[in-house]
């Protein structure tokens, strides 16, 4: 670790944040732990401890709440990785009303009703082919 990634890491926000998700999810840090499939305790040290996490517990971490992983890299003091920068993504290869849909999706909050409404959307989805034998 460098010095610079240390001045770039804020525990206290890092544990603030990791709170507000365990929140929105009403999970516990125990439940949430596991669920990302780390030991029942990280969750505990990083937002209570303040030890950092690892680049591969903020990946596991965000995948869990579904979330960027850049977002909880860059909370937790690392450099996002350019493999999950999203703005790398056309949204001229998208048609107008799909670029809309997916603007408005991504400003719903919490990222727990987001996940939920976008869950909705691709069942109605996948009903919609079934019946109409696009599958």
């Amino acid at each position: 670790m460098t010095i610079t990634d240390e001045q770039a890491y804020d525990c206290e926000a890092l544990a603030a944040y990791l709170r507000q998700l365990l929140d929105e999810h009403n999970e516990s840090m125990r439940e949430a732990s596991m669920a990302a499939g780390l030991d029942h305790s990280a969750l505990y040290r990083f937002a209570t401890e303040h030890q950092r996490p690892t680049r591969d517990s903020c990946i596991a971490i965000a995948d869990h709440f579904d979330l960027n992983p850049n977002e909880v890299l860059t909370r937790a003091g690392y450099p996002p990785l350019h493999f999950f920068d999203r703005s790398l993504v056309d949204p001229q290869a998208q048609p107008p009303y799909v670029a809309e849909l997916a603007s408005r999706l991504s400003r719903i909050g919490p990222p727990s009703r987001r996940r939920q409404i976008c869950q909705a959307l691709l069942r109605i989805i996948e009903l919609t082919m079934e019946t109409s034998g696009s599958v």
